[in-house]
């Protein structure tokens, strides 16, 4: 697996050596087409909220409040899905970017190496799972 300029082996703490161009361009490839797929739902659920806004404006007519309260919570869910997208294809763009100045696949927090087996799940991850924890333990 490709991470932070290095091939690494095993658990993350192998072997590493330095990254080769056609790795540099496989990976490229792989967050460009992730950005390219989130950029293409991000369009259809935008596409999609805003036909569902011209609907709402021509047929409020008589709404009751369940009709109402279905019409937010449809909008409610709409909204969130967008925010979603938006966030995920932000992510992507961020890592596309780390990759250009040659700090994917470190962590931001302690600037150690993301380990591989995030990285295959999460390809656009910018934290190592302690750091990420110790966020989201933070947060609570």
């Amino acid at each position: 697996m490709l991470v932070n300029g290095a091939i690494v082996a095993g658990k993350g703490a192998g072997a590493v050596k330095a990254r080769s161009t056609e790795e540099i361009e496989q990976i490229r490839v792989i967050l460009r087409s992730r950005f390219d797929e989130l950029n293409a739902e991000y369009e259809e659920a935008a596409a999609q909220n805003h036909r569902l806004r011209l609907v709402e404006i021509g047929d409020a007519a008589g709404d009751d409040q369940a009709d109402s309260g279905s019409k937010t919570a449809e909008r409610d869910a709409a909204t969130s899905l967008l925010r979603t997208l938006l966030e995920r294809r932000t992510q992507a763009e961020h890592a596309m970017q780390r990759l250009e100045d040659g700090t994917y696949g470190n962590c931001e927090g302690c600037s150690h190496p993301i380990p591989v087996e995030r990285l295959e799940v999460f390809p656009s991850a910018t934290t190592c799972v302690n750091c990420k924890a110790v966020r989201e333990r933070r947060a609570s």
